[in-house]
């Protein structure tokens, strides 16, 4: 996001409970009810369930002049593609599932969600690759971020 300002990431909802040293930021945290009810009123661009919890993101500003950077599963994905055709999708993946688990064990995800996310990884990897314009193995963090910004530039180009 430093590296472009005209990109703006989206600020996604959640109703799970905020990690132990998790930035008060990453997410808006809110009930169930809060979550549901701005769903109702039409407030996200896409939303799912996801391991038990709801994850949203909130309908964007366009009027902005940004393009928007959009954090979220497959599920989603597949809503914001209907809904933006003309939207670009990559995928991210891990180098390999230990890398994935050892990661989430790193950021202090309990032990059967790491389970329930390697399964739900198996599961979406499929989708992700037939659903994507392009495909990022986060193996080396700058490398990674340099090829999205080359990605996005060369989207953009078009």
């Amino acid at each position: 996001m430093s590296r472009d300002p005209r990109l703006l990431l989206s600020r996604s909802w959640t109703t799970r409970a905020q990690r132990p040293g998790e930035r008060d930021d990453a997410y808006v945290f809110t009930t169930r009810d809060s979550f549901e009810s701005h769903r109702e009123s039409g407030g996200f661009l896409e939303w799912t369930e996801f391991l038990g919890n709801y994850y949203g993101t909130p309908v964007p500003d366009l009027s902005a002049g940004h393009d928007i950077v959009l954090e979220i599963e497959v599920d989603g994905a597949q809503q914001v593609k209907v809904r933006h055709p003309e939207s670009v999708l990559i995928f991210i993946l891990p180098p390999s599932r230990d890398e994935q688990r050892r990661r989430l064990v790193g950021r202090g995800d309990p032990d059967h969600k790491v389970q329930e996310r390697l399964r739900k990884a198996e599961d979406e990897e499929p989708i992700g690759l037939a659903l994507a314009d392009a495909t990022v193995v986060n193996d080396d963090l700058p490398r990674t971020v340099d090829e999205l910004v080359s990605l996005i530039d060369g989207f953009r180009a078009r």
